[in-house]
């Protein structure tokens, strides 16, 4: 049933408090704490500084899917959430913990997320979608060892939906970003650099990075700003807090549906920016997506 912008404005603010769901993306503040503890429970990365030794590191494609979390026996998002796969699927995994990305394909993420979702999951999905492994949680030695044996675990298993991301080199900055250039030419998201002598590690770290030619974040909402003109009773921008502190507004970035159904307060949404003011302010942020800690 539709509603305005209005008159939803304070229903919203109620429904922030105890979980809503705005453009099939839910959010939830009573959830919040246990989210934030799932997140600091795997490794998450940090964007690529201007200047770095790509020598140092082991390089893949960053491959714009979901990730998922296998310990063995059960199948999780970032958050916690299990996810429902189809029986056959699962015991096809490895009996060792993994972490990876559930991927369907260059600039398929949303109908992939659309599939992974499904309360009853459906076979003819699954058949299509890939799990990709990228780190052994709790696993000893370090990431060089490790990448080595998610070689063994994906040959032992022998079976064409699981794969190992490939893990590469480069020498120097130059030829880092003649590949990125490459993997975004041909429809990809941009490139994942592991410190190769790292151990396993949890929470946001720069022993991970990500390298986009378009920077992205997160930050909370705030606030809902009216719009005006074309955009009156609806959303005219989001105003948004990142975790150092940093308010500024996402103007830009929405489609006509998410300007009607804005996500709530309180939510997470992750923009897009070029570069950093002197200040620590993004330049050209725009959104881009509710975040989930999926």
């Amino acid at each position: 049933m539709a509603h305005t912008f209005a008159n939803l404005s304070g229903r919203r603010r109620l429904l922030s408090a105890i979980g809503a769901v705005w453009g099939g993306w839910a959010f939830t503040g009573l959830l919040g704490t246990a989210a934030a503890k799932s997140q600091s429970d795997v490794l998450l990365a940090l964007n690529a500084p201007a200047k770095l030794n790509p020598a140092l590191y082991l390089i893949s494609e960053k491959l714009d899917g979901v990730r998922a979390i296998w310990d063995g026996s059960v199948l999780k998002f970032r958050s916690g959430r299990t996810v429902n796969a189809p029986a056959w699927f699962l015991a096809k995994l490895p009996k060792v913990p993994v972490d990876g990305e559930l991927w369907l394909g260059r600039g398929q993420f949303d109908v992939l997320s659309g599939m992974v979702r499904k309360v009853q999951p459906v076979d003819t999905d699954w058949e299509q979608i890939k799990y990709y492994i990228f780190e052994l949680p709790g696993s000893e030695g370090d990431f060089e060892a490790r990448a080595a044996r998610i070689k063994l675990i994906v040959r032992g298993t022998n079976w064409s939906q699981l794969l190992g991301v490939e893990q590469f080199r480069l020498p120097d900055l130059p030829s880092l970003q003649a590949r990125l250039k490459s993997v975004v030419a041909q429809g990809g998201e941009g490139l994942m650099l592991h410190r190769s002598n790292a151990p396993y590690l949890t929470g946001r770290q720069d022993a991970l990075l990500k390298l986009k030619e378009i920077s992205d974040a997160e930050a909370e909402v705030v606030a809902h700003i009216p719009g005006k003109g074309k955009y009156a009773g609806m959303l005219g921008a989001l105003e948004v807090q990142t975790d150092d502190g940093q308010r500024f507004r996402l103007g830009t970035g929405f489609s006509d549906a998410q300007r009607r159904s804005p996500p709530a307060i309180g939510g997470r949404v992750t923009y897009t920016y070029r570069d950093l003011t002197p200040a620590g302010k993004p330049r050209f942020a725009a959104f881009l997506r509710p975040a989930t800690p999926d």
